[in-house]
C-alpha cells in the first residue's frame, strides 16, 4: 500500500476538512480523533438499533411518537461510548496500528496522546455513558451494564478468531435490546429477533469496511472475516444481509407492525442488494463508501417505524 500524505494530525481515514479538524479547538483534536468525533459514521452504526428499538416498542404500546426522551439519550449515550470503545480500542491496538497505513496516523501511535491520558480521557467518556444508562429503568440498567463484558472482549478478538465481526456485532447491536427494555422494563420475541438481525448487519457492513485493510491485515497476523470470505466477499456479505432482513421480518411480524414498516424493510433490502453489486475487493475507497452507507439503510428503518406508528 502506497503511504498516505497527511497534514500534521490528521487521520488518514477521516474525511478531509471535517469538523474536527477546521472548528475544534487545538487542544481537543487529538481527543476528539481519538474518540472518533470526526467520523460519526461510527456512533450512528452504535445509535440505530436504539433507535429501532424505541420505534417498535412504541408501535407495540400503541403511541403514535417514539418516546423523545429516549432518543435523545440513546443519542448522547452513543456519541459517548462509541468514543470510549474506540479509546479502549486504540489504547489495547497502538502497536498493531503502528503498523498499518490507514491507521497508524491515529493519535495514540502518531503520538498525538499519551497512553495515561487516553486511558483517562476514556474513563470520562465511561462516565458520560454511566450517567445515561442511570436514567433508564433498573431492567435496562443491569442489561446496558451486561455488554460491558462483549465490549471488553472485542479488540482481543481479531487476534484469536477469524470472526471478530461477529463480536462487534453482539456489541454493537445491543441497542436493539435496549430501546424496547427502556420502554417496558423487560424483553420479549421482537426485540430479541431485532438484535439478532442487527448482528449479521454489523457483520457484513464491517466486512466490507475491513476490505480496506486486507492487505495490512495479512501483514500483521490480523483476522477478519474479509481475509477469512476471500473473493467469496460478495455473496457471504448477501446472505448476511438477507439473514438481517430475515430476522427483522420475523420481529415486525411477531410485534404486528404495519405495512408502512414493511415497505421500509424493502426499500433496506433494496440498498443491501445495492451493496452487494457494488462492492469490489481491490477498491478501498469504493468500501469506505458503501460502510458508510449503512447509516441510510439504517435511517429508512427507523423513518418507517416512526412513520408506521404515525399512520
Amino acid at each position: 500500500m502506497s503511504p498516505i500524505s497527511l497534514s500534521p494530525g490528521t487521520v488518514a481515514d477521516a474525511d478531509r476538512g471535517n469538523w474536527v479538524d477546521r472548528h475544534a479547538p487545538v487542544w481537543l483534536r487529538p481527543y476528539a480523533r481519538l474518540a472518533r468525533w470526526d467520523r460519526p459514521i461510527g456512533w450512528w452504526l452504535l445509535l440505530l438499533p436504539c433507535w429501532w428499538s424505541t420505534a417498535l416498542a412504541s408501535n407495540v404500546a400503541g403511541a403514535t411518537w417514539p418516546n423523545i426522551g429516549h432518543l435523545i439519550l440513546f443519542l448522547v449515550g452513543s456519541v459517548a461510548m462509541r468514543g470510549a470503545g474506540c479509546t479502549y480500542n486504540d489504547i489495547v491496538d497502538r502497536e498493531l496500528d503502528a503498523g498499518v497505513a490507514r491507521t497508524r496516523s491515529r493519535p495514540i501511535p502518531s503520538g498525538q496522546v499519551r497512553v495515561r491520558d487516553a486511558k483517562i480521557f476514556l474513563v470520562l467518556q465511561a462516565f458520560v455513558g454511566l450517567a445515561v444508562l442511570l436514567s433508564l429503568n433498573w431492567f435496562s440498567v443491569v442489561l446496558g451494564i451486561s455488554s460491558l463484558l462483549v465490549v471488553a472482549a472485542y479488540p482481543f478478538m481479531k487476534r484469536i478468531t477469524d470472526w471478530p465481526q461477529l463480536v462487534l456485532g453482539l456489541a454493537f447491536s445491543w441497542g436493539a435490546l435496549m430501546g424496547w427494555s427502556a420502554w417496558f422494563g423487560s424483553l420479549a420475541l421482537a426485540p430479541v429477533l431485532l438484535y439478532a438481525g442487527g448482528v449479521l448487519w454489523t457483520i457484513g457492513y464491517d466486512t466490507i469496511y475491513a476490505l480496506q485493510d486486507i492487505e495490512d491485515d495479512k501483514i500483521m497476523g490480523v483476522r477478519s472475516t474479509a481475509r477469512l470470505f476471500g473473493s467469496r466477499a460478495a455473496p457471504i456479505i448477501g446472505l448476511l444481509y438477507t439473514g438481517a432482513v430475515l430476522f427483522w421480518a420475523a420481529s415486525f411480524w411477531v410485534a404486528g407492525i404495519g405495512w408502512v414498516a414493511w415497505l421500509g424493510l424493502a426499500l433496506v433490502a433494496a440498498q443491501f442488494a445495492w451493496q452487494v453489486a457494488t462492492v469490489r475487493l481491490d477498491d478501498e475507497a469504493l468500501a469506505l463508501r458503501l460502510f458508510k452507507s449503512n447509516r441510510t439503510a439504517g435511517l429508512i428503518l427507523f423513518a418507517a417505524l416512526v412513520l408506521d406508528g404515525l399512520i
